[in-house]
């Protein structure tokens, strides 16, 4: 079921986008006088079909949501009819193609931009401070001499104020320089700096793979903290028959004193008898009960049936600002260029092989964050639109020859000889860019497939 939850958010996010994408190009090419043949949908033979306006243009549905073309008359893949070879491709001026082809990526960012525009003008921007949490002994952050309640408030002498901008210029730093500068400022307001800097081997080899880049160097945010108060009751778990409630504030367990739910969580855990004591407030009373938590799962974890409540920053560590609507569209133009330049970093960083290919993600694992986002809400899928089209607008403008920034380099060739490139050079690079599709895609399911497995 959650298979067909995710392949469903798939074919709806990326089939749109691809609609996006191709309408760009449609669009253009009709207003520049282009013979559009056919705007399709997916790939392979056609679901359904339908032929629009005065050129008869046939709108296809096809069964492969993995992209979509849109086809313009040209002399190169068959005969033309004398009284529309000035409608041709190959027949239009060179700066003409190359503006259709910039279209599709154009109308991604374009969207992109839209739709963050509207998200940021109705809810604002959330960021959360750099606070360092905890910092593992003998790591690279610990003796660097980053403690625990240090703010981060620069790198590299470029000031930062948000988490994600954190992860980003560490990970910038650190590959391109071994090391990275933070300006901190600890509990007591006192500014001092830090280096951050990768020396070995086999930690240079872990921190190209971003989902360990704090494992790496040795620290975490300061993370939310869950107070021991009690969310949820499981109906008839050993809880409700003890006679715990919704609200209740548990103090001790077996004697022991509590701050938050994971100190409940891990001496429920280690309890020695069948039965723990539990302290509890209620209304500003204290209560004890004999709770036996039953054993779940494979390993037998001691449970007593109840949730804990939200997760509670610590004030101050969330900062939300609201945003009239001009200065909306200038915060979203500003981060859909900040998110296209750091993938583009990223995928520059893999062809260098500063990044692991591991962080590339095929179909099943865009799926996967689809139907993530969707489960979310509104918000977080419109927020994996936003990535997703940038993403399809930088991707498409690769210099691969099937792609359209392969096909821009082309037609700039074209313009600067004075003649056309010869048929079979393009033969040849449409060839190497397949093949350069096909390792792609490969790569990226192979790393779907290996998370799927662990």
């Amino acid at each position: 079921m959650m298979l067909m939850w995710y392949a469903l958010w798939y074919i709806v996010a990326v089939g749109f986008l691809v609609i996006v994408h191709e309408f760009g190009h449609f669009w253009v090419a009709q207003r520049l006088g282009f013979k559009v043949l056919r705007f399709s949908i997916g790939f392979g033979k056609p679901l359904l079909r339908k032929q629009i306006g005065k050129d008869r243009t046939e709108l296809w549905l096809a069964p492969i949501p993995m992209g979509g073309y849109v086809k313009m008359l040209d002399e190169r893949e068959g005969p033309v009819a004398p009284e529309e070879l000035s409608r041709s491709f190959t027949r239009r001026p060179p700066w003409q193609r190359i503006l259709v082809l910039f279209a599709g990526p154009g109308a991604n960012v374009l969207f992109a931009v839209l739709l963050l525009w509207g998200l940021l003008w109705a809810n604002g921007t959330t960021d959360y401070k750099p606070v360092v949490g905890q910092v593992m002994a003998a790591s690279v952050a610990a003796r660097a001499g980053l403690k625990s309640g240090d703010d981060i408030t620069a790198i590299n002498g470029q000031p930062v104020a948000a988490q994600e901008t954190v992860l980003f210029d560490l990970l910038d730093s650190i590959l391109s320089r071994g090391q990275a500068r933070l300006t901190v400022l600890d509990p007591a307001g006192q500014s001092r700096s830090v280096t951050l800097a990768v020396t070995s081997p086999a930690q240079a080899k872990r921190l190209s793979d971003l989902s360990q880049l704090l494992d790496v160097l040795g620290f975490q945010f300061l993370q939310p903290v869950i107070p021991a108060v009690v969310g949820q009751v499981e109906a008839g778990g050993p809880a409700a028959e003890a006679g715990l409630k919704a609200g209740d504030r548990i103090l001790a367990v077996s004697g022991a004193v509590v701050h938050d739910f994971d100190d409940v969580s891990r001496d429920i855990a280690s309890a020695p008898g069948p039965a723990v004591s539990i302290r509890f407030s209620r209304a500003g009373v204290a209560h004890t009960v004999e709770v036996t938590p039953k054993p779940s799962g494979p390993r037998g974890q001691k449970l007593i049936g109840v949730e804990s409540v939200a997760a509670q920053y610590p004030p101050g560590i969330i900062i939300h600002r609201r945003l009239s609507p001009l200065p909306a569209l200038g915060a979203a133009a500003s981060e859909a260029w900040d998110l296209t330049a750091m993938q583009a970093r990223l995928i520059w960083r893999m062809v260098l092989g500063q990044v692991s290919i591991r962080n590339l993600s095929g179909p099943i694992g865009i799926a996967e964050y689809a139907g993530e986002s969707a489960e979310a809400g509104v918000a977080a899928f419109s927020g994996f639109l936003v990535l997703i089209s940038l993403l399809i607008a930088l991707f498409n403008l690769l210099p691969i020859p099937i792609l359209d920034g392969g096909q821009i380099v082309f037609q700039v060739a074209v313009w600067v000889k004075g003649r056309p490139i010869s048929e079979r050079t393009q033969a040849f690079g449409q060839q190497v860019g397949f093949a350069l599709l096909m390792l792609l895609l490969g790569v990226a399911l192979f790393n779907d497939v290996t998370r799927q497995f662990g």
